[in-house]
């Protein structure tokens, strides 16, 4: 049974034929897999996990699952040019890291993505949103999306993400979330994929 979720309900907008097709294309048609572009990023995401695998243990007592969740969230985020982290963060504020919550407004799973997103974007099947990865990838795909609308501001994707855009609350608590993830964030070398928001936000 899916447990209920207190997040806030992602805004269903009008989206240009080009900006669909290439939203779909990011999604992909077929069920989503970990195939690591290399062995490199294979075992930064790897490293990565095992840091934090600790800290999540309370949330995901079952090694494997905490491990493939790990995995996947590195994985997708990275994907979509997304600091792990912050996703992690997103995780924690949405659903407290429950993979089948479901929020008031009908938000699914881990990063409670609106059904009406695998209608627009994706297969049409809703129930795909309590998969692990297929959910972490829309999750994912839509933050991107709403930072590249956004010009890279944080605050106010975050804000779209959770239907709240303006309002300084839901961006605030993801920041918040998001620093304490950032442990582990050296082990995957290279510049930070989004930035910290702005602190006058």
């Amino acid at each position: 049974m899916p447990m209920a979720a207190h997040a806030g309900a992602q805004v269903e907008e009008p989206l240009a034929d080009s900006v669909r097709s290439a939203l779909s294309a990011a999604i992909g048609r077929s069920a989503p897999s970990l195939t690591f572009a290399d062995e490199t990023q294979r075992r930064q995401c790897e490293r990565w996990g095992e840091a934090l695998e600790d800290k999540l243990r309370k949330r995901k007592p079952e090694e494997l699952v905490r491990t493939e969740f790990l995995h996947t969230v590195c994985y997708e985020a990275k994907r979509a040019g997304l600091e792990p982290s912050l996703v992690l963060g997103l995780i924690q504020v949405e659903s407290g890291f429950r993979k089948y919550a479901v929020s008031p407004v009908g938000a699914r799973g881990y990063m409670q993505v609106m059904p009406f997103w695998s209608r627009s974007i994706g297969n049409g099947d809703a129930s795909s949103l309590f998969h692990t990865q297929a959910n972490i990838r829309f999750g994912c795909v839509i933050l991107r999306h709403y930072l590249d609308r956004e010009r890279g501001d944080l605050f106010m994707a975050l804000g779209r993400y959770n239907g709240s855009r303006g309002r300084a609350e839901y961006p605030n608590m993801v920041t918040a979330a998001w620093r304490t993830w950032k442990v582990a964030d050296a082990l995957l070398g290279g510049p930070a994929a989004v930035r910290l928001a702005d602190s006058a936000h």
